[in-house]
């Protein structure tokens, strides 16, 4: 009989999940509080449910007789994902100490400290907390709910007013009614990319990362990726050992992890865990190069408890074998989407391995879309033997993708910056 799975949230990242499910022959049911949300479109059946609604949850899986749960692509939806499965004596790849350490950013700041890595100086403001002393405060600071993603709730703050203010935001943003304050840091961002199979963890990719910087003191929001990191022997060498103790220390056996880094004179410091399938998808270079999908090992966990082939060990190469790839993320700016051009030809270019598109013509790109990871339209995934051909393409993908508004203005925030060779070249 075909098996059934209940695949938790529903946004296009996690709509992605859901067509490698039903490609394996899975019926999948999508359970969301939004029911326009891009995963119910695709899926065998959905429900408009609050995933928090744990009860409510487990109600629907006893009655459609599931055989698995799976959380998509949203950290805030991790600890009711271990809750549910408990529940229904399903296999669950999060652990207690996971949730605490992995799904929030005060969590995380927590073990950092007591494994000796080095996170970003920063204090915490609660509900009941007044936030009027500030003055031991150094500016700029960054403001974090500290159990939210995707830019949500986050703000850079310069002087004492702003700051109070965004502080006040920041809170309604935090199911925990906690804002994390920390210094801004201004310098190379980076990612490391975990595989946890049996108990043991394995560095399955690192990525330089790069911001936009052009919407004021929003949070700077992701416009680019390349593998490997420019940083990746400094990285070996230093900071992952420290990992590899402080992920003994919480016993994970299975699952897939995404920590960020900034890096500034040669220090890196920690911060934004995803215990789950990312946004950014490093799975998908992963799959492509390495010959392993993340997706198809949660999906075949979720309902065996089997994560992964017997060759995952030996296919594993965060150096991606030599080549390069790349992630191109495109940017709106407010307004309505009237006209896109060129998108068809960057999907059928030959160094193109996918294009995640998130709009379409009549779509509005709203003012609390800006700053967040909600005005992305586009991810273009493309892979290379070597830097030059990279760089050929970022440029020739600029020149063809034309995304204008209603008033015929150009809508694309900014386009990544080609990457210096030296730095890249093998």
């Amino acid at each position: 009989m075909t098996k059934k799975l209940i695949i938790l949230g529903g946004n296009p990242e996690t709509a992605i999940l859901v067509k490698t499910a039903m490609s394996m022959g899975i019926y999948i049911i999508v359970v969301d509080p939004n029911p326009l949300s891009p995963a119910k479109q695709i899926a065998d059946e959905s429900y408009d449910i609050e995933v928090f609604n744990v009860d409510e949850v487990v109600n629907l899986a006893k009655r459609l007789k599931v055989d698995g749960v799976l959380v998509g692509v949203a950290d805030i939806l991790v600890a009711p994902y271990k809750k549910i499965c408990e529940k229904l004596n399903f296999h669950c790849y999060v652990t207690e100490e996971a949730v605490d350490a992995f799904c929030s950013k005060d969590g995380f700041k927590r073990y950092c400290i007591v494994h000796n890595i080095q996170d970003i100086p920063g204090i915490y403001i609660s509900e009941t907390e007044s936030i009027e002393n500030t003055q031991q405060m150094k500016f700029p600071v960054m403001i974090k709910p500290v159990d939210n993603g995707g830019g949500v709730g986050m703000k850079i703050c310069r002087d004492e007013d702003d700051y109070k203010n965004s502080v006040k935001t920041a809170l309604k943003f935090s199911k925990k009614g906690v804002v994390l304050v920390e210094r801004y840091m201004d310098c190379d961002d980076m990612a490391a990319y975990y595989t946890f199979k049996d108990g043991k963890a394995y560095l399955s990719a690192i990525s330089d990362r790069f911001t936009t910087k052009k919407q004021g003191d929003s949070s700077p929001v992701c416009i680019g990726a390349i593998f490997p990191s420019k940083y990746t022997e400094q990285f070996v060498k230093e900071v992952n050992p420290k990992l590899t103790k402080f992920f003994e220390s919480l016993d994970v056996q299975n699952g897939v992890l995404n920590l960020q880094f900034f890096v500034e004179d040669g220090v890196f410091y920690a911060y934004d865990p995803g215990f789950r399938l990312q946004g950014e998808a490093p799975h998908l270079p992963i799959a492509h190069i390495n010959g392993f999908d993340h997706r198809e090992m949660l999906v075949n966990f979720a309902l065996t408890g089997n994560f992964g082939g017997d060759d995952f060990v030996t296919k594993n190469d965060f150096r991606f074998k030599g080549k390069i790839a790349c992630t191109i993320w495109v940017l709106l700016k407010g307004g309505e989407i009237d006209a896109i051009k060129g998108l068809e030809q960057i999907q059928n270019d030959d160094n193109v391995i996918f294009v995640l598109d998130r709009f379409k013509t009549g779509d509005i790109v709203t003012a609390e879309m800006l700053g967040t990871e909600k005005q992305v339209f586009s991810r273009i995934y493309l892979v290379a033997d070597n830097i030059t051909d990279i760089n050929k393409k970022i440029v020739e993908f600029r020149n063809l993708l034309k995304i204008t508004d209603d008033k015929g203005q150009d809508m694309i925030l900014q386009w990544m910056d080609t990457f210096d060779e030296a730095d890249y070249r093998k």
